[in-house]
């Protein structure tokens, strides 16, 4: 596969071996929703390794660099609605100097893996997903890599939009709660291994 890359005419910023962008609502009602898994699990990730996730002039992603073996990672989550996402994209490449889109992540929600799996993917289809398809678009390309984060289908197709909006409670809390915490995980693999290893290390994975 031809690696494609991001004209990046008006680079600025210091140069990032890898940017890891976890998608999300904004607002205090969808927190702990199954939606901003990728959004909340980028936050763990910067909590976990001491990193300020903060908003740079003209920017619409919060965002944190962290030294690595890699060289230096940038952990970011837009400030903007998911199926806006795709307007934080570019000014976050421009301000990382990142050309290369394979070295883009982007965590993310899928309704297409049981609850629970998580898998790296470099390129592939939509499914459907709006900060996908807005990131997409921006870019021009759907040629970035994800972390996609297994959350399961809804009971009917009619039910999707309130089954990831939705705040889980009780058991189902604690189970999203894990998932989190092992999305964290398999992010901070790409801190130390590149993305082929970090499949290897992820998708091959079972319970």
């Amino acid at each position: 596969m031809a690696l494609r890359r991001f004209r990046n005419a008006d680079r600025r910023g210091s140069a990032s071996a890898l940017v890891i962008v976890g998608l999300a609502n904004p607002g205090a009602e969808y927190e702990g929703s199954r939606h901003n898994v990728g959004g909340d699990a980028v936050r763990l990730v910067a909590q976990r390794r001491g990193v300020r996730l903060s908003l740079e002039s003209r920017q619409r992603a919060l965002s944190g660099s962290i030294p690595t073996p890699r060289g230096l990672v940038t952990l970011a989550v837009p400030i903007t609605f998911m199926n806006e996402s795709g307007a934080a994209i570019p000014p976050l490449l421009r301000r990382t100097s990142l050309g290369d889109l394979t070295h883009l992540v982007i965590a993310h929600d899928e309704l297409d893996l049981e609850p629970g799996r998580l898998q790296f993917k470099l390129g592939g289809g939509l499914a459907g997903h709006n900060g996908l398809r807005s990131i997409a678009s921006a870019l021009g390309t759907q040629e970035f890599s994800r972390l996609r984060i297994g959350i399961g289908k809804p009971p009917t197709k009619e039910q999707g939009a309130d089954y990831v909006l939705q705040r889980p409670t009780g058991a189902r809390k604690t189970a999203l709660a894990n998932l989190v915490a092992a999305a964290a995980d398999a992010l901070e693999i790409l801190l130390d291994y590149d993305f082929d290893d970090a499949q290897r290390r992820v998708n091959g994975a079972r319970d």
